[in-house]
């Protein structure tokens, strides 16, 4: 994979994503943003550093749990992101938050600037995460904590999808992606060190952190519709799959999954898909 490529790829993604992303409809990233700063437990005053912060689903509630003394710093390498976010924080006067556009790679902070730093499903979309989790120690204080999400993966599952979505897949969608996308390369780049609790564990030992806890909940993914939710797949990292699929094959995708979710809608035509996730919590080591 060439990595310059694949995180252009990435950044466009979201760029174009920024307007919609996180709406439509569509509860998911908000919801598991909220348990993941639950479980990270910022405290009064401590600064905080979300990487990969998108509209700020999790910098937010951070924000607020850290209060008026304390800091919320959100970076992402999309600068359409970070504008929607500034925008949310002016809207509701939330004066405790900075938003810089950064590649999450390669953190340019101060040696001690933070107590804890977040990724809400943004580390696995780092193409080298081991190697740039190993750059934070340096900026978080002696007593710093690390808490992410991501996915749960699952050998046979389709990648970027919860499990229930796999059958719905048509055969024509891998047999029209290109070579370093079809989906025994997106299990090996995105799977990896994330699916191995103990290569996980070992992985982030590596990087600096100790104390590492790994708990897979799960978080409901809800929906109006599944029109609302094939859209919505649009604005997240699902559109690194779409963006690379031709306007047939993308059309008998959506006419697929369209189908697949109506059989799991309620009889108003709402879905909710319990979607199991992954979060992490570390420690820097001593």
């Amino acid at each position: 994979m060439d990595s310059t490529a694949y995180k252009s790829g990435v950044t466009n993604a979201f760029k174009n994503a920024a307007d919609s992303y996180d709406r439509g409809g569509v509860g998911f990233f908000t919801p598991m943003g909220r348990r993941l700063v639950e479980l990270a437990a910022p405290q009064p005053g401590e600064r905080v550093l979300d990487v990969g912060c998108g509209r700020g689903a999790a910098l937010f509630p951070a924000a607020r749990a850290v209060g008026p003394t304390g800091r919320a710093v959100g970076i992402d390498i999309a600068d359409t992101m970070i504008e929607a976010a500034r925008a949310e924080a002016a809207r509701t006067g939330a004066g405790n938050v900075e938003l810089l556009v950064m590649d999450a790679e390669r953190p340019s902070f101060a040696r001690r600037s933070f107590d804890l730093v977040l990724g809400s499903y943004s580390i696995l979309f780092l193409p080298d995460a081991p190697a740039a989790l190993a750059r934070y120690p340096r900026i978080m204080t002696a007593a710093g904590r690390l808490a992410f999400t991501c996915p749960v993966f699952e050998a046979d599952s389709f990648p970027f999808l919860p499990p229930v979505f796999t059958p719905m897949i048509p055969a024509s969608v891998p047999a029209a992606l290109p070579a370093d996308w079809q989906p025994s390369e997106l299990r090996r780049r995105y799977n990896g060190w994330l699916s191995d609790v103990e290569l996980l564990r070992a992985t982030l030992g590596e990087a600096g952190f100790t104390d590492v806890a790994v708990r897979d909940q799960s978080v409901p993914m809800t929906a109006e519709s599944p029109a609302a939710w094939v859209d919505w797949s649009h604005t997240q990292g699902m559109r690194l799959l779409w963006d690379r699929l031709p306007e047939r094959v993308a059309a008998e995708l959506r006419d697929s999954l369209i189908a697949g979710l109506s059989e799991l809608s309620g009889p108003d035509g709402s879905l909710v898909i319990e979607t199991p996730v992954r979060f992490v919590t570390a420690r820097v080591g001593s």
